[in-house]
């Protein structure tokens, strides 16, 4: 079995906890380890929110006493079930918080979004203070799982509640959500281009981040005994965000190193002389060495690995496939995939769009070109939802779609990729092909879909494959996933002669090898002449010439847009 197996680690995971236990000795320090463990569980779910999907959570503290409160309650009431149940439920009540401030939350962003969350975790810090914990005025004890009610027992039980949710982080990481997770992370815009809800991906980390923070906060009540609103301050939560932020709790190492810090330093601060409110002073130091170095420590530390580990790579051949030989013109007579009738686009006084019409037949490449500035890349985000205002209409196989958000067009059928490129680099390359697929992929269809577009294998993280290769591989995946139609902004930009003539043959190939419309911005006009069977050219935001390649790229107004001055002599693009 792989040694990297969430299975094999978990093992080694428990067998380390069985052996501290023995080496710790001293029922003080089985107890910092257990509070470790605990302040572990609360860095996996700051990994969740903010290392995972990007999100500023300060109140993953309230989330725990959220849990906690439920332990204690079901304890004083004789829930059935034992503390397994209590604090899994526990965890259930922390969701129903994680949903009700998310949801708002969705609309904001930065430190508007930190300045929320710690709002909800300072009125949750009021409620609790005039509301006692159950079992705290008489003092009642959570009682322990059956059997593991010792001090050395219940670190054991920990131990076991930390590796199964690694377990199911390392899973997560590994499915089409985690994937998701990671491009909303990286961009919003290309997360919803390739069918994401960004809401929704969001609202899942927050419930999932919720549930793990409630889970937290119950084994600390199973560790305590009695819990009090002091031990999930809200000033709490941001000193354990500013340990996420710079160990990196996405990271397993990074949870577990900050779990140590979160338990141990203010032990060491105290030991010392200094006051722990300067403890978080410490904190913010580290925060603030994240954004002077771009990233958090395991995650900087795995970067570097990485980028060894693909240097001692041997580098794949270099693509040379054999010239394209000249396409077979389609009459565009087909069916429309695409139509595009009188759009206009303005910002304020500018109208960047004037009456656009536009048709893609079914099995065609249209090409649409023009100089900078002719209201190309503003075209393609109208089409694919990303301009919030705009006259005219969008039909997909004949059904309007103006209503449509940017992520449900492009589940309906209309893929796109970015000028920019837009590519997460903190996932591989079979997941990154099947997160811009929009669907689950077998291996064998990755494989073949990599095979097919000369990219590297899909266990390389894509931090190690060069930006040419990323447009490749973002070609690659929109094309996967077989939509009706797919809009590729500017795919040839920085590849070489052997990875534009590869890719000038794929995209010829696209629409009968995956059914698949194209709309092609590109200003390499030889790969456009050889690919489309039309084109398309704008110059001010309008429509100045369409129809076939020979013939509108002569027309002298085309050559005026492109050259400043009509021409006076044969001369074409």
């Amino acid at each position: 079995m792989n040694p990297r197996h969430p299975l094999v680690l978990g093992l080694a995971f428990a067998v380390l906890a069985t052996g501290l236990i023995a080496g710790l000795g001293s029922n003080y320090l089985i107890f910092l380890g257990t509070g470790a463990l605990v302040s572990t569980v609360f860095m996996q779910s700051y990994g969740l929110i903010t290392g995972r999907a990007g999100v500023i959570a300060l109140c993953q503290l309230s989330f725990a006493a959220i849990g906690a409160w439920v332990v204690g309650w079901a304890n004083v009431a004789g829930v059935p079930g034992g503390f397994v149940v209590w604090m899994l439920l526990g965890g259930l009540a922390a969701v129903a918080a994680g949903v009700v401030i998310g949801l708002p939350a969705l609309r904001l962003r930065g430190v508007n979004l930190a300045v929320a969350t710690f709002a909800f975790a300072t009125a949750l810090d009021v409620v609790f203070g005039g509301l006692p914990f159950p079992g705290q005025d008489d003092f009642e004890f959570v009682r322990r799982p059956f059997g593991l009610i010792d001090d050395a027992g219940y670190f054991v039980f920990t131990a076991a509640v930390v590796t199964a949710i690694f377990v199911g982080l390392w899973f997560l990481d590994r499915s089409r959500l985690g994937g998701a997770l990671a491009e909303i992370r990286h961009s919003e815009r290309a997360a919803a281009a390739h069918g994401i809800s960004v809401a929704r991906g969001k609202l899942t980390a927050f419930a999932l981040s919720a549930f793990v923070a409630g889970v937290g906060g119950g084994l600390m009540a199973g560790q305590l005994g009695v819990v009090s609103a002091g031990n999930f301050a809200a000033f709490a939560s941001v000193s354990f965000f500013a340990i996420a932020l710079f160990v990196g709790t996405n990271n397993v190492e990074g949870a577990v190193a900050g779990g140590v810090m979160g338990a141990i330093f203010p032990v060491l601060i105290d030991a010392v002389g200094i006051p722990q409110d300067l403890a978080a002073l410490f904190f913010a130091f580290g925060a603030i060495q994240v954004l002077r170095l771009g990233g958090s420590q395991t995650d900087l530390m795995r970067a570097q690995r990485r980028r060894k580990k693909a240097g001692k790579a041997l580098p794949p051949p270099p693509v040379e496939p054999p010239p394209l030989p000249p396409r077979q013109r389609r009459s565009g007579g087909s069916r429309p995939a695409l139509e595009v009738s009188g759009i206009t686009v303005r910002f304020g006084a500018l109208t960047a769009v004037d009456g656009v019409d536009l048709v893609v037949p079914r099995g065609s490449v249209v090409g649409l070109v023009g100089p900078n500035g002719a209201g190309k890349s503003t075209l393609i985000n109208t089409i694919t939802g990303f301009t919030g205002r705009y006259e005219g209409q969008v039909l997909l196989d004949g059904v309007a779609v103006d209503g449509l958000p940017a992520h449900r067009r492009a589940r309906a059928g209309l893929r796109r990729s970015f000028q920019q490129l837009r590519v997460p680099t903190t996932i591989t390359v079979g997941m990154f092909l099947q997160v811009a697929a929009g669907k689950s992929l077998s291996r064998r269809e990755v494989d073949e879909q990599l095979a097919l577009f000369g990219c590297p294998a899909a266990d390389l993280p894509m931090e190690a494959v060069d930006v040419a290769t990323r447009r490749l591989l973002e070609v690659a995946g929109l094309a996967a996933g077989r939509p009706p139609v797919l809009l590729l902004d500017e795919p040839a930009a920085g590849h070489s002669g052997g990875e534009t003539r590869l890719l000038q043959q794929r995209l010829a190939e696209i629409p009968d090898r995956f059914d698949t419309a194209v709309l092609l911005v590109e200003h390499d006009i030889d790969l456009v002449r050889s690919v489309c069977d039309t084109v398309v050219v704008m110059d001010f935001g309008r429509v100045i010439a369409a129809g076939p390649p020979e013939r509108v790229l002569a027309e002298p107004a085309v050559v005026s847009a492109y050259l400043g001055t009509a021409p006076t002599t044969k001369e074409t693009l």
